[in-house]
């Protein structure tokens, strides 16, 4: 005999300690699913906190005011079971925790077992693992709960709740983006389904917070490890599914709380499932970028941004995003020419703006650069030009585009990608000056490929800046291939240096020329003291410089 249950898998943007905002939401939530004849409805993992709080855990007027939080929500919950993500505190020790909670009570609280403590994650430093597998007998389906990690080990929770009769398995989740993680989440979510016989309902998180963006793409897989519904990307959502259930048969015992529930659905008809397909690979790292970008900026209470547009394509793709994100109407463009300059290159920004719709401001940095070197003429005599000319430049501009920030409130966007982020090709206080870093994480080759889908849309970026050899115009008729080997050649070696963590041998071995490999490899090495200075920008690989590699600055081992 099996039982007809409606889920209902709320994916919302929570915002890191604003309890009253993720209570709202909370509460909105579970009233739109009261409507909607949900039986059980699921939160992301701590929904009530936001994710990740951090060393805010250390306060302890926080993990109190956490708590307070969790008592309103109980009070909103009625005839509806709520699984809710929170900090559990017992004695001195706090756990990363859901509550399950029914007709304004408690009915019981699983802490997660299984705590991450690689890449962003650093879960041990904060919470006590769980020791308990509970599993629930709501009415006559039995199910489990559990936390986000716990899914992905085979002799973990999932497991245990299985064997102890649970027919389906709740997991809640803050499951970071990167590129391709969409995939990886799905098939250790449908292996864990088919190896259990369990139906699995996965809820993400979504949203921006800091470096990370969470996806959501929240889904519902059978026992057949097949995925029967999933949320979409990147939005806010209620996905809402009737799952037929098999009647629990087990008896009660020490690891199973039980809530009477009447699942009754026989007056509803049923929701449609909805298979909402994964986006195609660039257009998934857009719509990242878009949300780590449109978050950061409002959850911060910032109204506008500004964005030194150089007529290369960087700064093209920067507005670009901006605008997308945040409306034309609240993102600035300032060009700041010098002598080394180039008329194509104003007319390409010119002609980005007009594009895009936003504001142009043209501000010439010539003056300055000479009363720079006429300042420090005496102290330079009798050495010839070189890069601190040409870092001069880079940093009148850093210091005109922090000056409008100050005056306007307008928060600055830098420009640099992970190509120049990786080998030190950026300058210090001058490029690197600002407030966010959007494309800090997108190698050079996928600034194009990010910039061509962009234009499929609607074309805004000219097509000479996709043409155009890259320069940084610092100096007479340079290039980028000045200093660095062509673009394809180094992202391929700075993936598996930075991202796969190879060695010098093993990515000669793979076919690239040794001098080239180590140039590479020593700009990377030499650049950590900028890294660790540069703002925080939207992390879209599997490995990002900051939380994910942690280098140190002094270091002789090369």
């Amino acid at each position: 005999m099996r039982k007809t249950l409606r889920l209902g898998l709320a994916q919302i943007n929570c915002t890191v300690g604003d309890f009253e905002g993720n209570y709202k939401k909370i509460n909105d939530y579970l009233q739109k699913a009261k409507s909607l004849g949900v039986g059980i409805i699921s939160f992301p993992e701590l929904a009530v906190t936001g994710y990740p709080p951090e060393d805010l855990l250390l306060k302890a007027k926080f993990v109190e005011d956490n708590l307070d939080t969790l008592k309103k929500i109980m009070k909103s919950v009625n005839d509806i079971v709520a699984i809710v993500g929170f900090v559990d505190r017992v004695g001195p020790d706090i756990y990363n925790a859901a509550s399950i909670m029914y007709k304004g009570e408690v009915n019981g609280t699983y802490r997660k077992m299984l705590l991450p403590n690689y890449g962003v994650f650093d879960e041990k430093r904060y919470f006590s693992s769980g020791s308990n597998p509970l599993v629930f007998r709501l009415g006559e389906i039995l199910l489990g709960v559990n936390i986000c990690e716990d899914m992905w080990h085979e002799a973990g929770p999932t497991k245990l709740q299985a064997s102890s009769g649970a027919s389906l398995i709740i997991n809640i989740n803050s499951s970071p983006y990167h590129a391709g993680k969409v995939k990886v989440r799905e098939e250790i979510v449908r292996k864990q389904a088919k190896a259990n016989n369990i139906f699995v309902s996965y809820t993400n998180l979504v949203g921006g917070q800091d470096e990370l963006v969470f996806d959501g793409q929240s889904m519902v897989v059978d026992s057949s490890g097949k995925v029967v519904s999933r949320a979409q990307a990147f939005r806010e959502e209620l996905l809402v599914v009737d799952l037929d259930l098999p009647a629990a048969k087990i008896k009660p015992s020490k690891n199973m709380v039980t809530i009477t529930h009447d699942f009754h659905t026989a007056n509803i008809s049923r929701v449609p499932k909805k298979e909402t397909k994964p986006l195609e690979a660039t257009v998934e790292i857009y719509q990242a970028l878009l949300l780590g970008l449109k978050d950061y900026v409002n959850k911060n209470g910032f109204k506008k941004v500004v964005v030194g547009l150089s007529g290369g394509i960087d700064s093209s793709l920067v507005a670009a995003l901006a605008v997308d994100a945040l409306g034309k109407d609240n993102v600035i463009g300032v060009f700041m020419p010098t002598r080394y300059s180039s008329s194509q290159s104003e007319t390409d920004a010119k002609r980005l703006a007009s594009n895009l719709g936003i504001k142009f401001i043209v501000i010439p940095i010539e003056q300055i650069f000479k009363i720079y070197l006429m300042t420090l003429e005496s102290q330079f005599s009798g050495l010839g030009k070189d890069i601190t000319e040409e870092n001069l430049q880079a940093r009148i501009r850093g210091n005109v585009l922090m000056a409008l920030s100050n005056k306007f409130g307008w928060l600055v966007l830098t420009t640099g990608n992970k190509s120049e982020m990786s080998t030190g090709y950026t300058t210090l206080y001058g490029d690197m000056a600002g407030g966010f870093a959007v494309i800090k994480d997108a190698p050079k080759t996928l600034v194009y490929k990010l910039s061509k889908y962009r234009n499929s849309v609607s074309s805004v970026i000219p097509e000479s800046v996709l043409a155009k050899e890259p320069t940084a115009e610092l100096k007479p008729n340079q290039t980028d291939r000045d200093t660095l080997p062509p673009y394809e050649t180094l992202d391929s070696i700075l993936k598996a240096y930075v991202e796969d963590d190879k060695g010098l041998n093993d990515i000669i071995s793979t076919g690239f020329d040794k001098e080239t490999v180590c140039k590479v490899l020593g700009l990377v090495d030499r650049s950590e003291y900028k890294r660790r200075q540069s703002p925080p920008g939207i992390k879209i690989t599997p490995k990002a410089f900051g939380k994910d590699r942690r280098m140190p600055i002094t270091n002789k081992y090369k």
